[in-house]
C-alpha cells in the first residue's frame, strides 16, 4: 500500500504556541487528519513532529511513503543525509535532538521519500494542514513539549 503524507507546524511568537497538522491518504482511498497543540515550542518543532507523528500513525510496517512538508529544515536534514551525519556525531550542537532521535527510530521501518513543496502557495492539503496547525495551537487546552521548555529552562530562558 501507497501513503501520501501532507505535514505542516506552525508556531506564534517562535518561540510561542504552536501546532501541527497533519493529512494522510492511502492508494486505496482512505484519509485521516490529526492534529495537536503546544503551549511554548517552536516552527521548526512543529515541522518535525507532524511527520514524526505521520509516521507514527502507520499501521503497518514496510508501507511506500511519501511526505510533502513545507520545511526545508525537515526535507533536506534527510534528504540531504545531514540527519546521519548529526547522529553519527551523537547530536552536538544540533537543535531538537529529541525529535530527530524520535525520527530515526521510525523512518527505518517505511521507505519514505521526501518532498518538498512551497509553502502558502495553493496547495490544497498544504493549505489544509496549516489551517489544522494553527487552530490547533489555538486550542484551549494545549500539550507541554516537555524537552523543549526544560531545555529553554536549563538555559535559564523560562521566564522571557
Amino acid at each position: 500500500m501507497r501513503i501520501t503524507v501532507f505535514t505542516d507546524g506552525s508556531a506564534k511568537g517562535n518561540p510561542g504556541k504552536g501546532g501541527y497538522g497533519i493529512v494522510m491518504r492511502s492508494d486505496k482511498g482512505h484519509q485521516k487528519e490529526f492534529s495537536a497543540g503546544y503551549r511554548l515550542t517552536t516552527n521548526n518543532r512543529m515541522e518535525l513532529l507532524s511527520v514524526i507523528v505521520a509516521l507514527e500513525n502507520l499501521k503497518q510496517e514496510g508501507m511506500d511513503v511519501t511526505v510533502y512538508s513545507d520545511s526545508k529544515y525537515v526535507v533536506d536534514a534527510v534528504q540531504q543525509g545531514w540527519l546521519y551525519n548529526w547522529k553519527r556525531k551523537g547530536f552536538e550542537k544540533v537543535k531538537n535532538p529529541d525529535l530527530w532521535q524520535r525520527l530515526l527510530r521510525i523512518l527505518p521501518k517505511h521507505k519514505v521519500n521526501f518532498v518538498w513543496i512551497k509553502g502558502h502557495a495553493g496547495h490544497p492539503e498544504n493549505e489544509r494542514c496549516d489551517r489544522l496547525a494553527v487552530a490547533a495551537s489555538d486550542a484551549p487546552d494545549l500539550l507541554v513539549d516537555a524537552f523543549y521548555e526544560q531545555s529553554r529552562e536549563s538555559m535559564g530562558l523560562a521566564d522571557e
